[in-house]
């Protein structure tokens, strides 16, 4: 079962831009488009690009400590610190992907990226056996994340299949729950060659997305690229963006960038209440129960909440006095600004009031409480804010 999501490619971008105008309505006016405009490059540099960029930080601090913890294993010494702070340097990777997930619609989803490195859940038999297949494991020494990443299938690599080796879990009614807390120092040599290898592939693709928004990457991100012989994503999607109705640009609009801003944190809101929270709340299937997004660091309500900040980022701005999508609404209907920044506040408040949601989601009024919030801000967004950016 592969996670679900939800984007609009670039490819789809290229054909429904077609025109200026708006399927018969009159062109977008000058002043809303200078309004827009305004908003685009703070949304672009300071929460898509700086969010990226993080990610892909931690992602190489977290590839050189699984190198690190290979290296000990491999010299049979101890290395309790490094799982500790590779612990850490996952979760920090995590929450700079999970407040990624409301502009899911460009690179992330055009190259398939989302999918490569966020599906759940493991697939356990086919991770056994991989893990006990010598010849394989061969080859996964001798080719790192690039035969993790061109070899192995969705279920196997990313997130999840690091998080699994990261944290300890038991085995409680026949499947691996987890306990949040660092793996024990006994990895097999199996199994720290595996982790390393998702790790650099996770890595990769996290600049990968850098690299397709901003054009660019630091050096050390662009070598690593060089030395896994994968060539960068040359989508530089934030300058489409930027110079939405210039040549070249497949934006006809700043009007048309913002509608798929929002569009991008509707998608995501929608997948929280209805999924990620939705279907462990129902638990009337084995899949349902199963479907927790973090079950092994057991961070699943930090994803939801952060998600929610993803929106809030892309809606408000990341920093303190960008200008935002939130401006030009406030502009038109301040009431209706006030109410979504009031609902994105109370989504994140009823999210982080849930105690052990790996455990406990089945029937859970908090969780009840904490979806009808979330699925509350997706409706004022797609019935209220998206209507009014249309006019």
């Amino acid at each position: 079962m592969k996670k679900i999501f939800l984007f609009i490619g670039v490819l789809g971008l290229i054909g429904v831009l077609g025109t200026s105008c708006k399927k018969g309505e009159t062109e977008v006016s000058t002043d809303k488009e200078t309004a827009l405009q305004q908003a685009v490059t703070p949304y672009v540099q300071n929460t898509v690009v700086a969010t990226y960029s993080a990610m892909a930080d931690a992602g190489m601090t977290l590839l050189k400590q699984t190198s690190a913890i290979l290296d000990k294993v491999e010299k049979g010494e101890d290395y309790t610190q490094l799982m500790k702070d590779a612990d850490a340097s996952w979760r920090l990777m995590r929450k700079y992907w999970e407040q990624s997930e409301a502009f899911l619609f460009g690179p992330a989803g055009a190259h398939n990226i989302d999918p490569h490195i966020d599906s759940w859940p493991l697939d356990f038999n086919a991770m056994n056996a991989l893990l006990n297949n010598p010849a394989q494991m061969a080859q996964i020494e001798e080719e790192g994340g690039a035969y993790v990443g061109d070899k192995l299938g969705y279920a196997l690599k990313g997130f999840h299949a690091c998080e699994y080796l990261l944290f300890e879990s038991v085995i409680k009614d026949g499947r691996a729950v987890g306990t949040g807390k660092p793996h024990d120092t006994n990895l097999t040599h199996a199994e720290a060659v595996y982790l390393n290898a998702i790790v650099e592939d996770l890595t990769i693709q996290a600049i990968l997305l850098e690299y397709a928004w901003a054009g660019k990457a630091s050096e050390a991100k662009t070598a690593l690229l060089e030395e896994a012989d994968v060539e960068p994503y040359n989508d530089r999607y934030g300058e489409q963006m930027m110079n939405a109705g210039k040549a070249g640009s497949i934006y006809k609009t700043y009007q048309d960038v913002a509608e798929d801003i929002v569009a991008g944190c509707i998608d995501i809101a929608g997948e929280v209440a209805d999924l990620k929270m939705g279907n462990p709340y129902i638990s009337s299937t084995a899949e349902e129960r199963d479907y927790i997004e973090s079950p092994y660091s057991c961070t699943s309500t930090i994803d939801f909440a952060d998600n929610i900040r993803s929106i809030q980022h892309s809606y408000c701005g990341a920093k303190d006095g960008d200008a935002a999508v939130s401006d030009y609404i406030k502009s038109q209907d301040a009431d209706l600004d006030a109410r979504v920044r009031k609902t994105i506040e109370e989504a994140i408040a009823a999210i982080e009031a849930i105690e052990d949601f790996e455990n406990t989601a089945k029937g859970n009024p908090k969780v009840k409480a904490a979806i009808d919030k979330v699925a509350a801000l997706e409706e004022v967004l797609d019935k209220e804010v998206l209507p009014l950016l249309s006019k």
